[in-house]
């Protein structure tokens, strides 16, 4: 038992358990750096993302509308039997 992170030390049978500046500050910094950085890194990309989900929808969206259209019964198919 050395003094290593977190300076653990074993002294006369007690053991000290004590955390680092960055263990003890989790959230320093949150609302003024880390925030601004993440709509930051957002703008940047959006261009980048947000089309090819967009193209990727509109296709979807027309297939799933193609497949109803020819689900259904056409009248002219339809043979009486009467």
């Amino acid at each position: 038992m050395g003094l290593r992170f977190g300076e653990l030390a074993k002294i006369r049978g007690i053991i000290y358990y004590r955390l680092s500046p960055f263990e003890q500050r989790a959230f320093a910094g949150l609302f003024t750096h880390s925030l601004p950085n993440l709509f930051r890194r957002i703008r940047s990309q959006i261009f980048v993302i947000v089309p090819p989900f967009v193209v990727g929808y509109m296709v979807y969206d027309w297939g799933e509308k193609e497949h109803e259209r020819l689900m259904r019964k056409q009248p002219a198919d339809v043979t009486s039997s009467h």
